[in-house]
């Protein structure tokens, strides 16, 4: 699905024009983004919810020449689904 797919279903659900709902999308994805970068986590209850973990330095392999390749320390965004959520995929 993408966010165009998700626009069209919840503009259809909730009697909505779709530039509502695709600003309204935005500002919700625009609000999770901004909580990460400030260190918060976001948490749907029975969904899930959203951290940002820290990855330190390493070392890695160019795939096509081999030779070593030093990757910086980042930040990484990762969601880990709730319980309802994973009740209703494998259901």
């Amino acid at each position: 699905m993408t966010k165009a797919d998700l626009v069209e279903i919840v503009a259809q659900q909730a009697d909505m024009t779709k530039k509502d709902v695709e600003q309204l999308i935005e500002i919700i994805f625009d609000s999770i983004v901004d909580s990460l970068n400030n260190g918060e986590k976001i948490e749907l209850r029975g969904f899930g919810s959203f951290r940002v973990r820290h990855r330190n330095a390493r070392k890695g392999r160019n795939p096509k020449t081999g030779e070593p390749v030093d990757i910086p320390a980042k930040r990484v965004a990762y969601f880990k689904p709730g319980k309802d959520l994973k009740d209703m995929v494998n259901r």
